[in-house]
């Protein structure tokens, strides 16, 4: 399986739009998203990475480009890369010390991220109306 966008310790930041693109939302919205797309796919849901300070942030690592030309609810904030702007995502090492960042639900296989469509759908039910 070749991961090698996963550091070997700590954390580091990827260029989205490379390997992935990322959806983050903050707070309680975040890992309620998380609990709902584990729930929606028998509890693999593709590679999600939680942070524990800050906004508690959630990241939900997706297929590169995949998150462009959607409208996401509010509450959502796009990671990619364009012409005119570049995104990084955090990513920590699959073990050792990685805080305030883990996976919440790690990579299982290279080239396997979340179903944009699916995360897509779930996030508009969750945040509607937020």
């Amino acid at each position: 399986m070749n991961l090698d966008w996963i550091p070997a310790s700590g954390f580091q930041l990827r260029k989205a739009g490379v390997q992935f693109d990322a959806v983050r939302v903050d707070d309680e919205d975040g890992r309620s998203l998380a609990d709902l797309m584990e729930r929606m796919t028998g509890g693999d849901p593709g590679p999600v990475v939680i942070e524990a300070y800050g906004r508690r942030s959630v990241y939900f690592l997706v297929p590169a480009g995949s998150t462009s030309h959607r409208p996401w609810p509010r509450g959502v904030t796009r990671l990619n890369s364009g012409p005119a702007h570049v995104s990084y995502v955090p990513i920590p090492a699959l073990r050792g010390r990685t805080w305030p960042l883990s996976w919440r639900f790690p990579p299982a296989a290279a080239g396997r991220f979340v179903h944009p469509l699916l995360l897509l759908n779930a996030a508009s039910a969750l945040l509607h109306g937020k």
